[in-house]
């Protein structure tokens, strides 16, 4: 017998938690999606952007890095990594394609992005970077690349058969 997966409203109702979840997911993933792609499309398409000005200027005083991010200011290959990771990022997770690799490296940028607002103004530990995080592990831990995108399709091809290790990237 299947377990009981419904959750009372308190009115008097009832509904199968699944009934939710995937929709849901669906709008998390392409919200977040947007959020990443539109940051990232907005540095692509600006050819003065530099990440120099944020890494040498905008980094609280205190930071236990500090001597990190203006080196980070001079190689011009960080300016590449952010740009295109924010686009190529909210493009995966926007079409649900490659959910799970897009989330990991999501992910540790956020991480970056966290350890250069040290310390937080707004907090001890959580600010929005660790939400971010936070939210990409729920969808690579829900497989949802295989809601209403790329990833379903993707884990069918011939390609994925072959190579089972694939799957870790994709869902």
């Amino acid at each position: 017998m299947a377990p009981d997966r419904s959750v009372a409203t308190g009115h008097g109702n009832a509904f199968s938690t699944s009934f939710l979840a995937a929709p849901a997911l669906v709008v998390l993933r392409v919200t977040l999606g947007w959020v990443f792609f539109y940051g990232g499309i907005t540095k692509v398409t600006d050819p003065t952007w530099t990440a120099a000005g944020y890494l040498e200027n905008a980094v609280p005083a205190g930071n236990p890095f500090s001597t990190l991010w203006p080196t980070l200011a001079t190689i011009p290959a960080v300016d590449l990594l952010v740009q295109w990771g924010l686009t190529l990022t909210g493009l995966c997770l926007l079409l649900g394609a490659f959910v799970r690799w897009s989330a990991l490296w999501a992910s540790a940028m956020m991480a970056m992005f966290w350890a250069s607002s040290l310390p937080l103004s707004n907090g001890i530990l959580v600010d929005q970077h660790i939400i971010y995080i936070l939210a990409l592990g729920c969808l690579s831990a829900f497989g949802a690349g295989r809601i209403a995108g790329l990833d379903a399709k993707l884990e069918q091809s011939a390609v994925a058969a072959e190579h089972r290790w694939l799957r870790y990237l994709l869902g």
